[in-house]
């Protein structure tokens, strides 16, 4: 038995415990070569019995197992040593005054190191480059307008309180109150107008901002109207990127806003029949405002104008549909017919109001249209020859310079 221990334990120091040696890896393999080593027969307390056999099965399952943990510890040490090279190597090329980034994580190493050529790591390393100068640019924007806004409110903070007075602030108390009497009114007695928050997944998180900003513009608007609606939220669902942006703008205001949330849909809190959804792809066209009817407006902002979402939402749920009568009492010009948030909300109240469809028109963009059909024909034949003439200057002129050198080009040859 102890001849046999003396074998293997001059076996392992001639084999393995050198090559450990050599690759750096001697305190990771002394507890293995410990383990190969030490026999149950020679611990202390414990007596020396002949009859006892080896079990060589044991003794090769533990020299594998040890290989395998030297091969990890290689790889891993292999891996390190080439991420170094390449930090070095990155690290020159700053020196070289190459276009090289400031900072580079192992994940762009290990990217780099993965490109087949030289040019294409130095095409990776330029593009990381001009993504770091850009953020930096954006940065420095960030901060430059984030003083230039503090600037103005230091000033503005600093003329009123020169022009400020009691009697002011008194009104200016005044009005609050009373436009928040009217909002509380309105969710009692007012006409319900609901704008449905089901749209998130069709934007992305820019759009979702501007969508929230156009709101906020409607809520203030509505609040500070003769006859507001009672404003609803439906599908409204918390911790969305609605509710984040939402906190974002009203901060502590957002639970005293006299307006109602909730999650559920607009079709299990009205009845269908009285609600029309209000949408520029409808082919049904809006007539007159019906104070009896409940609005709803899509909550979304498209800038590459997704047709149809809405309307396909409408359709699914089984709900009337109308558009606004914008070809009807407008000559439109150029653009889609997707008006912006606080534009509707501008028209519904002044529709509301007086059921003046020219009035209440007069809020959509003076640029999509050339003016209202009820207009004299001269006049409209004039701005439709001022718009046709702006079109084709471009091409207008680069007629008469062509017709110019051809004429002095004949002049030449005769």
């Amino acid at each position: 038995m102890q001849s046999a221990n003396m074998l293997l334990k001059n076996f392992v120091r001639c084999s393995a415990f050198p090559f450990a040696v050599q690759h750096g890896m001697k305190k990771d393999f002394f507890p293995l070569c410990r383990t190969l080593i030490l026999s149950p027969c020679l611990k202390e307390g414990t007596s020396h019995n002949p009859s006892e056999k080896l079990d060589l099965d044991e003794w090769k399952k533990v020299m594998k197992s040890g290989l395998q943990e030297v091969n990890e510890t290689v790889s891993e040490h292999k891996e390190l040593s080439t991420l170094a090279a390449a930090r070095e190597t990155v690290q020159m090329w700053r020196l070289a005054g190459r276009s090289v980034p400031e900072n580079i994580s192992e994940e762009q190493l290990k990217t780099f190191m993965e490109c087949p050529s030289k040019s294409s790591k130095k095409k990776y390393l330029k593009y990381l480059h001009l993504k770091e100068l850009y953020k930096k640019n954006d940065k420095r924007k960030m901060d430059e307008k984030r003083e230039r806004r503090l600037e103005t409110q230091e000033k503005a903070s600093k003329t009123d309180e020169i022009k400020r007075n009691s009697f002011a602030c008194l009104w200016a108390n005044a009005i609050d109150k009373t436009h928040n009497w009217r909002a509380a009114q309105s969710m009692v007695f007012g006409q319900p107008l609901v704008f449905d928050m089901s749209f998130e997944n069709d934007m992305s998180p820019r759009e979702v901002a501007n969508t929230v900003r156009q709101i906020v513009l409607s809520e203030g608007c509505n609040r500070k109207s003769v006859d507001p609606f009672h404003i609803h939220f439906c599908n409204f669902k918390d911790n969305s990127q609605y509710h984040r942006e939402f906190i974002k703008h009203y901060r502590e205001a957002w639970d005293k806003l006299l307006i109602t949330v909730t999650d559920q849909c607009y079709t299990n809190v009205f009845p269908k029949d009285k609600i029309i959804y209000l949408t520029a792809d409808s082919p049904k066209v809006m007539k007159t405002f019906d104070h009896d009817k409940i609005y709803i407006i899509g909550s979304m902002v498209d800038r590459s104008i997704k047709t149809g979402v809405s309307l396909a939402q409408a359709k699914r749920l089984g709900l009337e549909t109308a558009s606004l009568p914008l070809e009807k009492y407008l000559l439109w010009n150029v653009g889609a017919k997707n008006l912006t948030l606080d534009q509707m909300m501008h028209i519904l109240l002044t529709l509301k109001d007086t059921g003046d469809w020219r009035k209440a028109l007069e809020f959509v963009p003076k640029r999509k249209y050339c003016g209202f059909v009820g207009r004299s024909v001269y006049e409209l034949k004039k701005s439709l020859n001022l718009m046709n003439t702006l079109k084709l200057a471009k091409r207008q002129e680069e007629v008469r310079k062509q017709f110019a050198k051809n004429y002095s080009k004949k002049l030449t040859q005769k």
